[in-house]
């Protein structure tokens, strides 16, 4: 059986259709705009969500964090999730590139509500504590196993935003496996946020980018802030049309990850050996042993089986569905977990 690495979505590899679109890409110096397929992916994705403009960057951190550049100036604080993305895994790039503090808000499996924004901004008056000017949702939450915000919890917190003037970001790296999983529609979050950061190389499988979507008045100096973080590319458009290639032709697998993670769950639930397992929505999983102890145990069987899951610390154990991970894969994974022996 070849290797099963259920670490992350980011694992996959090309198709042999996502392999011929980039070879035979149209591309062009993206720093002078003038990549053709470049720009066609940010204007799909500018009117999938139906926001004025889009910029590809090389990495969801880096449209995180010029998204973030945008909204704030430094000093200011931004609410997040104690276990947000932009707090936990991106370098302290919070601080380092925009001079910004995070207000961390103990949220639920990675979301929060809108009174508990409202109970975390500062008083603009009060001039001892950091202004709050920006709010930062994450959907599908990673730390959170994937749970999907609810749409309406997100216009409540949008009117939280407009009435305390606060600009509102979305870390959207999953947010296609939440709309495919709820049968939402792009433009509906498109109202709601100012900007949103969408990840082409978890689901959907290329092997690079990220895109941070927005309005006009946001984005008019994304581009700037890209250059300042060392994102400007010059032919990429042959990642574009990896990009292009996989919102055609990928979406529907997103149904199958979910579907799987969700299947994965419910074997776990069954397993003596296993002390929790959290709700799963999307396409990852994230379960605990019974006996902490057992863990070094555990992934050894894994591993002498061929299969790699993480290990994201605290007895936390995580697993993550996609692409590449096949129905043969899927019931020898599932087959070996009912056989592991930790006695």
């Amino acid at each position: 059986m070849k290797e099963i690495d259920l670490r992350s979505d980011t694992v996959t590899r090309p198709t042999k259709g996502m392999l011929q679109a980039i070879m035979t890409a149209e591309v062009g110096d993206d720093v002078y705009k003038e990549d053709p397929t470049i720009n066609k992916l940010e204007e799909k994705l500018a009117s999938m969500f139906g926001k004025d403009e889009a910029l590809f960057f090389p990495t969801g951190s880096m449209a995180n964090q010029a998204a973030i550049k945008l909204h704030t100036q430094p000093g200011e604080q931004l609410i997040c999730d104690k276990w947000a993305h932009v707090y936990n895994y991106e370098g302290g790039g919070v601080s380092f590139n925009s001079g910004v503090s995070c207000k961390l808000v103990d949220g639920d499996r990675g979301m929060f509500t809108a009174e508990q924004v409202e109970e975390n901004i500062n008083p603009p008056d009060f001039y001892h504590s950091p202004l709050t000017s920006l709010v930062c949702l994450e959907n599908t939450t990673n730390k959170g196993g994937g749970a999907c915000y609810d749409l309406e919890e997100i216009k409540r917190i949008r009117k939280v935003c407009d009435n305390n003037e606060l600009g509102l970001h979305l870390d959207g790296a999953r947010l296609f496996n939440a709309i495919v999983k709820n049968d939402e529609n792009p433009k509906d979050y498109g109202k709601l946020f100012d900007t949103i950061s969408v990840c082409l190389s978890k689901g959907l499988g290329t092997p690079m980018g990220s895109v941070l979507i927005g309005d006009k008045r946001l984005m008019k100096n994304a581009i700037r802030v890209r250059k300042v973080l060392g994102g400007g590319m010059r032919q990429v458009g042959f990642m574009a049309a990896a990009g292009i290639y996989a919102l055609d032709n990928h979406m529907e697998q997103l149904a199958k990850d979910n579907d799987r993670a969700a299947e994965i769950a419910g074997v776990l639930e069954q397993l003596d050996y296993i002390g929790k397992v959290e709700p799963v929505e999307t396409n990852i999983v994230i379960f605990y042993l019974k006996n902490a102890e057992d863990e070094s145990k555990f992934i050894q069987q894994l591993s002498d089986k061929n299969i790699r899951i993480s290990n994201m610390g605290q007895g936390k154990l995580r697993v993550v569905t996609h692409l590449d991970y096949s129905e043969e894969m899927h019931n020898h994974f599932l087959e070996t977990l009912r056989s592991i022996d930790l006695d």
